[in-house]
């Protein structure tokens, strides 16, 4: 084969969640949208806040075509990026500058970009915690590290200190976490992260290197009952933050977000001159410059998170009623719930009979339990319950 056998297997097949979205759609064109219950993906479908549409107006309306749509500084806008130091600064009392921020296509460009500029050598392993975004894996792989993984908390969905403990060595680079979690939807408590620092620096002493912590936060602002995600820079010197607006500001497909790299990690003007040469490496350089002219107009804005907290109580209640057995988010917009067997690949499948279209564990590294996203239209979760119960009467 002439070309990339690992590319080509990786283009050849979806990822679970993209396979159920494509058959979903299929399966609408035949038996009608209305009959189909589609909670494979996360795509946002409450709508961005008016502040989107009314920058959009107005940049467009009031700026030159080169401003708005013309080349930014690779690392992008000055202006976006100090406005988010500022903004950044306010919310959580710390001391950023513009240079702390590099903007990207999305999250999944912030960690490709991370995950290059900080790999060194082939030995090197990022740890990544079940349940996780399968995605990760193949990030890592593609910068040419090793993904290790730590089984799942299935009691409280936490992170299992003494698995993790085990797993770090010579060759850890760094350890990602997703807070609020997808899939399990929930929030790393303070003292969960207050005992992964702890350990970070003790494993950092004992083999005298840098562990960084990579925190991918798309859902930091997504939350519930009173629930805040802490800012994980205040609690661990070395964490580097990857950002996207897709899910806070409802622009899945605008693709914008930032890196932030503070000035306590250690050696940050070289971790962010990395980042800024895995950017260009990448070709991710000058993110969309409108929406990084958006988003600046948006600070402090979010999607009317409360329609979320209704799709969550309803789905919630009544599949716990019925008798699922269900972990409790405590932010993003994902329902993590136990399969009535051991199979998830295989319950899923029955779900389809139904035209349940819910996406399996295996891929998020937790065997048994599958993931239902309730970023949807609340009618139709309504109209999934009679399917949910058919479900569970098909395992009496």
């Amino acid at each position: 084969m002439t070309i990339s056998k690992e590319m080509y297997e990786l283009g050849a097949k979806r990822s679970t969640i993209r396979e159920l979205f494509e058959y979903g759609k299929q399966q609408a064109a035949i038996v009608g949208k209305e009959n189909v219950f589609d909670f494979s993906i996360g795509n946002p479908t409450v709508p961005a806040p008016a502040c989107v549409k009314e920058s959009m107006i107005e940049l467009l309306e009031n700026e030159k075509s080169d401003v708005i749509h013309g080349y930014t500084s690779a690392q992008g806008d000055f202006e976006v990026r100090k406005g988010l130091a500022d903004y950044m600064n306010n919310e959580y009392n710390c001391q950023l500058k513009a240079d702390n921020f590099y903007m990207t296509c999305g999250a999944a460009a912030s960690l490709c970009i991370t995950l290059k500029a900080l790999t060194a050598s082939s030995s090197d392993e990022f740890i990544i915690i079940a349940p996780f975004f399968p995605e990760y894996s193949v990030f890592i792989k593609s910068v040419g590290a090793k993904d290790v993984i730590i089984s799942a908390d299935t009691d409280n969905f936490q992170i299992q200190m003494d698995l993790l403990e085990k797993a770090i060595n010579s060759n850890t680079k760094g350890i990602i976490i997703n807070s609020p979690n997808n899939p399990s939807g929930v929030v790393y408590s303070e003292e969960t992260l207050k005992c992964l620092s702890d350990l970070l620096r003790k494993k950092s002493k004992e083999y005298n290197k840098t562990l960084y912590l990579i925190s991918d936060e798309p859902y930091r602002e997504i939350v519930y009952d009173g629930i805040k995600a802490p800012y994980v820079p205040a609690l661990y010197e070395n964490t580097i933050i990857c950002y996207s607006y897709s899910k806070s500001l409802s622009l899945p497909g605008e693709r914008i977000g930032y890196i932030l790299v503070p000035d306590e990690v250690e050696s940050s003007k070289d971790v962010y001159i990395a980042v800024c040469g895995a950017g260009r490496s990448l070709g991710y350089v000058c993110a969309p410059s409108l929406f990084q002219k958006v988003v600046l107009k948006c600070l402090g804005k979010t999607s009317d998170v409360d329609l979320y907290d209704v799709n969550r109580k309803m789905l919630y209640d009544k599949l716990t009623e019925i008798g699922y057995d269900c972990v409790k988010p405590d932010g993003a917009f994902y329902l993590f719930v136990k399969a009535l067997e051991e199979d998830a690949v295989s319950f899923c499948e029955n779900a389809k009979k139904f035209n349940l279209l819910i996406v399996p564990s295996d891929d998020f590294g937790c065997p048994g339990y599958v993931r239902i996203s309730y970023c949807v239209d609340p009618e139709m979760i309504n109209r999934s319950f009679d399917a949910f119960q058919k479900l569970k009467e098909l395992y009496k």
